[in-house]
């Protein structure tokens, strides 16, 4: 009988043991502070702003401390930030641009506790994530709208850099839509360089051009502002900028960055967020169309909704058909 009662305590023990070690090991994968790196400024009305939002909903679906800092960009503020928040428990890391692929991939190994998620890049290992958005289909559809509503046959897409996938998108929606349009195009080699995005939007601006897409960060509200100025038509880049221009923003390519971080963090909550490269587009609803001026007629807007849920079901766009 004693050897009996022995053998109970043991099995209770046991189950306490592993009951206790599995709520630790629970307890790690929950997000206990976050913390985010801001390439440029968090009020920018466009993509910094967007990624701090996505930390406040974090903040507020978790009831958990959050922490950012703007203004970082080189490998040195990287290790200082990443450190201080270590410091200060955060367990997950958000770096809100491209740049912190590789500085992430650099240092994630010295921190094996802290998950690591940046956005659009080709970095990964067992604790960084990357999430990339299929921009390609993004400036197809807005190159629909440009195509469209140009009463020159004139359009200009003014982008941060030559490699966006929007650029060719936007490029290939407009001829789709509009077969006698040409577009013009220039790169401000910056995500924010107002001066020179305004330099090239005059330019374009004397050759005619009438509808304008101003794919970058800070600069798109800029230039925004002095198409609406100019009585010409705009395309909004990343957040729904309708409230900028009334009739003058046509519609918006909107990334909803801010919910692809909920999205991450709910993940990384239930243990369940992979190191990787992954890839988010129309049909997972953190890409949309903005709001329409109404100067874009509502049979064509019926047509590009069409179109769009089409290119959700088949994956391909109008012009692979």
């Amino acid at each position: 009988m004693k050897k009996f009662f022995a053998l109970i305590y043991i099995i209770i023990f046991i189950s306490i043991v592993f009951l206790f070690t599995s709520c630790n090991s629970l307890g790690e994968e929950k997000i206990q502070k976050v913390g985010m790196l801001v390439e440029n400024s968090i009020n920018d009305q466009t993509w910094g702003n967007k990624g701090y939002k996505g930390l406040l909903e974090i903040r507020e679906e978790f009831d958990v401390d959050v922490y950012f800092k703007e203004e970082v960009k080189t490998e040195q503020e990287v290790d200082r930030a990443v450190q201080e928040f270590a410091n200060k428990g955060v367990n997950l890391i958000f770096g809100h641009s491209s740049i912190y692929g590789k500085m992430f991939d650099n240092i994630s190994k010295s921190y094996p506790d802290i998950h690591f998620v940046y956005a659009n890049g080709g970095y990964s290992n067992d604790n960084l994530t990357s999430l990339n958005f299929s921009s390609h289909a993004m400036g197809f559809f807005g190159g629909m709208v440009a195509g469209e509503m140009t009463k020159t046959n004139k359009v200009a897409i003014i982008a941060a850099y030559e490699w966006q996938p929007e650029i060719e998108g936007f490029y290939e929606g407009v001829h789709f839509q509009n077969p006698n349009a040409e577009v013009l195009m220039n790169f401000v080699n910056s995500w924010d360089n107002k001066e020179r995005a305004l330099e090239l939007y005059n330019q374009m601006n004397k050759k005619d051009a009438d509808v304008f897409y101003p794919a970058g960060d800070a600069f798109s509200v800029s230039v925004i502002n002095q198409v609406k100025s100019d009585g010409n038509y705009a395309i909004g880049f990343v957040t729904d900028q309708a409230e900028l221009g009334g009739k003058t923003v046509l519609t918006s390519t909107v990334q909803h960055v801010d919910q692809l971080y909920l999205l991450a963090a709910k993940q990384f909550n239930k243990g369940e967020l992979k190191g990787g490269i992954f890839t988010y587009d129309f049909g997972d609803d953190v890409i949309t169309m903005g709001e329409f001026s109404e100067e874009v007629p509502k049979p064509f807007r019926k047509k590009l909704k069409e179109s769009i849920n089409e290119y959700i079901e088949s994956g391909l766009l109008p012009n692979e058909k």
